[in-house]
Parts: structure tokens; C-alpha cells; sequence
């Protein structure tokens, strides 16, 4: 799974390495512990009269459906097997329709030991410095807000996991799944909107090779951020 990760670039370097065209939204500071409902960069892509328009917008991490209720459903929803978002209600609309990359320079995986204490990890690439993790995203429409106010929407994503087979899989059984460079074009093409389509996508992404890095435990607290996080214990 992806239950937290690192995203510390700065907007022009994203802008530089996913060749977007602009930049939508007030951009968090760096952080080495993103976190579940915290605010951060997505790539997007859009039609316009000119064909696909790529964008770098700011999201809410935790998914939360045009038809929801309430945004707590959100916190429930920071992963999507990527297997089944076809089918599940909360993401099968956004998979045909609002594809996104999710920029990251890693995440954390906790290893279970026999005692009952958990080793923090740190996966990143040694021959990628961004990772680009597949994700879905969807407009919210706050009801208690009137239909012209500029914070109405909650723009939300959600991170795709699949089965871990690389050298982390004795850690957890899920593992983002990880969009090469080769494909960014077609994952976010938003004149893609056939289920099959959309499905050979996913089978088409290979497996990430990632290197794991045992980190310093206080990691494990949200409250702690700052790049010593991914330093070696």
C-alpha cells in the first residue's frame, strides 16, 4: 500500500520533468512525511481546443467521490487496488475520466518484526529521482457552499496499489503502482475512456525496481517531517 510518502520538489522542477503547461493552486511546502488528507501536487491532463492541456494542480490525498455525503469518506479512500477500480463505485468513473500522476520521491513501508516493533523503510528509485505513482482523481461539490463560490470543489486523489513482488513484498503484500516515463502520455490522456483500454494500461506498467533504506523510527510520527527522515538509520 502507500499509506505515506516523500514530495519535497519545488513546482518549476515538476513542472520541468512532467512538461506541464501550467500550474493551478497555492503549492504546499516540501515534505518528507506527506500524509494522508494533506494537500499535494497531482499531473493532470485536460481537452482543450488545442488538444490535451497538461496541468500540475493541488489535491486533497483520500479520494472523495462527486456523490459522497461528507469528505470522511475520503480518509478511507487513499488507495485504490488497481485491479478493481473498474468496478468499485468510488473510482470506476475516474478511471475512465480523471487519470493522474501522483509525483513522489519515495514512500515508507513498516516491516512487522516477531516482537511486535515495526522497522521504518524508505523505497526510492537509484535511477529515477521521481517516482510518478498512478492515481485517480474527482471534484467534490461541497453542499453547504453556494454554487459560486470559488472553494466549493475539493479537488481529492487517490494512489493505485497492486500486488508487491520486488524485494519489499515480504513487508507488505500492496506496493504503488509506478508509471514509467514512457507511458506518462498515455496514462493521463483524457481521450482515453474505454474500460479496456484503461485496462491494458495497467497491465502494460511494469513492475518498479526500488531499493529499500531502513530510516530513523521518527518517521512514524506525522508530527515529524524534514529530509533527515530518509537518511539511513
Amino acid at each position: 500500500m502507500c499509506g505515506r510518502y516523500v514530495m519535497s520538489r519545488a513546482t518549476g522542477d515538476l513542472l520541468s520533468y512532467f512538461h506541464a503547461d501550467e500550474a493551478e493552486g497555492t503549492a504546499p511546502p516540501p515534505s518528507w512525511n506527506v500524509a494522508p488528507t494533506d494537500d499535494m501536487p497531482i499531473i493532470a491532463e485536460r481537452e482543450s481546443d488545442d488538444g490535451p492541456e497538461r496541468r500540475l494542480l493541488i489535491a486533497r490525498w483520500g479520494l472523495v467521490p462527486s456523490w459522497a455525503n461528507d469528505t470522511k469518506i475520503g480518509s478511507r479512500l487513499i488507495n485504490a487496488r488497481s485491479e478493481t477500480i473498474l468496478d468499485k463505485p468510488a473510482f470506476r468513473k475516474a478511471a475512465v475520466k480523471r487519470r493522474a500522476l501522483v509525483p513522489a520521491e519515495g514512500y515508507y513501508e513498516w516491516e512487522k518484526t516477531p516482537d511486535g516493533k515495526k522497522i521504518p523503510y524508505f523505497l526510492h528509485s537509484d535511477k529515477d529521482d521521481l517516482l510518478a505513482f498512478a492515481g485517480l482523481y474527482e471534484f467534490w461539490p461541497d453542499p453547504s457552499l453556494p454554487p459560486d463560490d470559488p472553494h466549493r470543489w475539493l479537488l481529492s486523489f487517490t494512489v493505485l496499489t497492486t500486488t508487491a513482488r520486488d524485494s519489499m513484498g515480504h513487508v507488505h503484500d500492496r506496493a504503488p503502482v509506478i508509471v514509467p516515463s514512457d507511458l506518462f502520455d498515455a496514462w493521463l490522456d483524457p481521450r482515453t475512456t474505454s474500460k479496456d483500454d484503461v485496462k491494458d494500461m495497467l497491465e502494460a506498467i511494469p513492475e518498479a525496481v526500488l531499493t529499500p533504506r531502513v530510516v530513523t523510527e521518527k518517521v512514524n510520527s506525522v508530527r515529524n517531517n524534514g529530509p533527515d527522515l530518509i537518511e539511513p538509520a
